[in-house]
């Protein structure tokens, strides 16, 4: 039975991988193999893409903020060895990339990756980066208020499918438990 949650209609993803980047789609049928609850609560629904970024989305479409996270791609070097990670915060804050990003890397300096590596790396388009089917050897760490109830979000929580023409629902702590995730306490500022 399909979700609402807005003004949308969330379906399973499972079912509709069109609507997801490829990575992403491999990533969520490869989770759900391992793990069956995946198939009924990764959903996904479409929307449109000039309305992707998370402030015009969530007016258009009826959503509270807290039920978004959105997801950077930042990168620091130490010895010469780069270290690149997603943060995955909820849109009420954002990630600190200049602290607990910073020290979780053991790096100096974190910087975002430019908008044309992120994407060409990832598979996915900007604006639509999930922490779901990034490359190996990215670290994904997510928020633990990601994983919390937030409110009026209850412990759903909106990411991107990789492509801005849609989005994914899935319930916080599940995304916590995605393959190579690492919750993190104190990921983000208010």
């Amino acid at each position: 039975m399909p979700l609402t949650l807005g003004n949308l209609t969330w379906l399973r993803a499972v079912d509709h991988l069109h609507l997801l980047a490829e990575p992403t789609a491999a990533a969520v049928t490869g989770w759900a193999a391992v793990e069956p609850a995946v198939a009924d609560q990764v959903l996904v629904t479409e929307i449109d893409p000039e309305l992707a970024d998370t402030a015009a989305m969530t007016e258009a479409y009826d959503l509270p903020l807290a039920v978004s996270a959105n997801c950077v791609l930042v990168a620091g070097r130490r010895g010469g060895e780069e270290r690149v990670a997603a943060a995955v915060v909820r849109a009420t804050g954002r990630a600190d990339v200049n602290n607990a990003v910073k020290r979780l890397l053991d790096v100096r300096k974190a910087s975002f990756l430019p908008v044309d590596r992120a994407v060409e790396e990832s598979g996915m388009e900007y604006g639509g980066i999930t922490p779901l089917g990034l490359p190996t050897g990215y670290r994904v760490l997510v928020d633990a208020a990601v994983a919390t109830e937030a409110e009026g979000a209850g412990g759903t929580v909106i990411i991107g499918s990789g492509l801005r023409r849609s989005k994914i629902a899935l319930p916080g702590t599940l995304l916590a438990q995605a393959p190579g995730a690492e919750l993190v306490d104190g990921l983000a500022l208010a």
